[in-house]
C-alpha cells in the first residue's frame, strides 16, 4: 500500500513539472515567429537582407551546401538590414548565418 501511494505521488509530480515546461517557448519557436526578407531571390551580384536587429558588431557568415565556409566578414548592422555583396560566389544555394549579441539569423538565398 505504501509502494503505491509514493508511487502515484512520484507520478503526479513528475506530470506537474511536465506541464510546466511545455507552456515556455522553445528557443526555435523565437526563432520562426521573427520575420526577415532576402531579396532579390535568385540574386547576381548583392543580396539584401531586411528584419534584422541594430549591432555594432555582426559575425556574418556564407556556406554552401556542403557547409564549406566561401565568405565570412564582422560588419555593424544599421537601418536593421544587411547587403551583403556576392559578386565572387559561383551560381547555387547558400546559407546565411548571422550572429551577434542581440541575434542569431539562419537564412538561405539563390546566387543566379
Amino acid at each position: 500500500m505504501k509502494k503505491t501511494i509514493v508511487l502515484i505521488t512520484l507520478l503526479f509530480s513528475f506530470v506537474g513539472s511536465a506541464q510546466s515546461t511545455a507552456d515556455q517557448p522553445t528557443l526555435q519557436e523565437t526563432r520562426i515567429s521573427k520575420k526577415i526578407k532576402v531579396f532579390p531571390n535568385p540574386a547576381t551580384s548583392v543580396v539584401n537582407i531586411l528584419g534584422l536587429q541594430n549591432s555594432a558588431k555582426a559575425t556574418i557568415v556564407i556556406s554552401d551546401v556542403n557547409g564549406n565556409v566561401v565568405l565570412k566578414h564582422q560588419w555593424a548592422i544599421r537601418r536593421k538590414a544587411l547587403n551583403i555583396p556576392i559578386t565572387e560566389l559561383n551560381p547555387g544555394i547558400y546559407m546565411v548565418s548571422i550572429r551577434s549579441e542581440e541575434q542569431q539569423v539562419f537564412t538561405k538565398f539563390y546566387k543566379q
